[in-house]
């Protein structure tokens, strides 16, 4: 069983727009990061990034990661190991 899902990503009617409030941006976010997180855009993008790029985004995702859950959390709902 897969333990990844992108269902929002599917079922998505809203704006897309960033600014407005703090639901929309909250959405739109969720919409930029699923499509971002597909396997073929990836294939496509991250090849085209310098060393620098790719640890810049490493380090950011990691520091918010830190910063906004728990140990549990990140084994639990992030990497879906427990």
């Amino acid at each position: 069983m897969k333990k990844e899902t992108h269902n929002f990503i599917h079922e998505y009617k809203g704006l897309g727009a960033f600014g407005m409030d703090r639901k929309t941006d909250e959405e739109t976010i969720m919409f930029y990061l699923q499509k971002f997180s597909e396997d073929r855009f990836m294939e496509t993008f991250l090849p085209r990034l310098s060393d620098k790029e790719l640890e810049e985004i490493y380090l950011f995702v990691n520091e918010h990661l830190k910063k906004h859950i728990s140990e549990e959390e990140y084994h639990g709902l992030f990497l879906k190991d427990r």
